[in-house]
C-alpha cells in the first residue's frame, strides 16, 4: 500500500492533541495503512516519533511544510 489512506489535520493543536488524535485515527485503519498528519505545534517532532516507536507504527517521513510539519505513519500490526 503505497497511497496516503487518511490525512489528520493537527494544525493549531497543542501537545499532546496531535498525537492523542493520530492514535485515534490509527485505531480504526487496517494495518499497513498510511496516514498523513499535519501539526504544527514545536513538540510534534519529537512527539509523533516517539509515539510511533512506542506503539508499534513506522515513521515512513518527516517533512517541513510552509509553517508545518507533515509526517507520514504506516500502522504497524
Amino acid at each position: 500500500m503505497t497511497e496516503v489512506t487518511e490525512t489528520l489535520d493537527a494544525l493549531g493543536l497543542l501537545c499532546p492533541l496531535p498525537v492523542l488524535k493520530a492514535r485515534k485515527r490509527l485505531k480504526s485503519l487496517p494495518d499497513g495503512a498510511l496516514l498523513r498528519v499535519l501539526a504544527d505545534d514545536p513538540a510534534a517532532i519529537v512527539d509523533v516519533p516517539h509515539f510511533c516507536a512506542e506503539a508499534g507504527h513506522a515513521l515512513v517521513s518527516q517533512d517541513d511544510e510552509n509553517g508545518y510539519q507533515s509526517y507520514l505513519i504506516r500502522k504497524g500490526g
